[in-house]
């Protein structure tokens, strides 16, 4: 699957005129990826480029790539839409779009990549969800978790280089009068995560201790942090039009 991925993309690449508005679907190992268009297209097409995401939910930043990543709910919808901008331009880089709502995003500290972890309770047993791993440089996002359900990820903190920290929900809330307001939280440790593969960690690496398991809102602060650049850019704009 991803071999296929990879494929399309040199495609997509070598044929720039089909990259508006274009979807691929690659079902269980890889997140569906939306419209992967180019900077310059992202500037051209629209005056917001946030607008794509929708009601900013979460917001997370790389300082160290400039890079801000804003996971958006639309209407009547859930946090389902990853956007990576450009900090510097405002740009889109990625647009994403999660099988459920995602709850926690964290860059990694020096690889090129994007842990975001997603779930929710099913409304009757299970809290499913998923741990994915985009990589920057390519767009591909894999699905880490092994088994169909995955799990509800509610946090997730990289503690150095090889070690992510990850928040869950319980698998189920059967008999556990706790399971809303407690968790599991693991480590997982990789060597190189660039070489992570797709439904690679199992039941095993997911086992950890309960924990209480807080469900903070962060719409407002990703609101904010989307509304100062969106003031930066239109003050840029304004600035740049002044001077010609």
């Amino acid at each position: 699957m991803a071999s296929e991925a990879l494929s399309w993309r040199a495609e997509l690449r070598g044929r720039p005129g089909l990259q508006e508005g274009l979807v691929t679907h690659c079902s269980g190992d890889l997140a569906t990826i939306l419209g992967m268009t180019s900077s310059s297209a992202d500037r051209s097409r629209s005056d917001d480029p946030f607008a794509e995401i929708g009601d900013p939910v979460l917001a997370v930043a790389d300082k160290r790539r400039g890079l801000v990543a804003v996971a958006g709910a639309h209407e009547y919808d859930q946090a389902k839409t990853v956007g990576v901008f450009h900090v510097a331009g405002r740009a889109r880089r990625w647009l994403l779009h999660s099988q459920h709502p995602v709850n926690a995003m964290a860059f990694h500290p020096t690889l090129p990549l994007l842990a975001m972890g997603s779930g929710a309770y099913d409304g009757g047993y299970y809290f499913e969800g998923e741990l994915l791993l985009l990589h920057l440089e390519t767009g591909t996002a894999l699905s880490l978790i092994e088994h169909h359900l995955g799990r509800q990820v509610l946090g997730l903190e990289w503690l150095n280089e090889k070690d992510l920290r990850v928040l869950m929900a319980p698998p189920d809330d059967w008999k556990d009068g706790q399971a809303h307001e407690e968790g599991h939280v693991v480590v997982v440790r990789r060597a190189d995560w660039t070489a992570v593969e797709a439904k690679s960690l199992t039941g095993r690496d997911l086992a950890g201790p309960r924990v209480p398991a807080p469900r903070p809102d962060h719409r407002e602060a990703a609101r904010q942090v989307v509304d100062r650049l969106r003031a930066t850019r239109t003050r840029r704009h304004h600035t740049s039009r002044g001077h010609r």
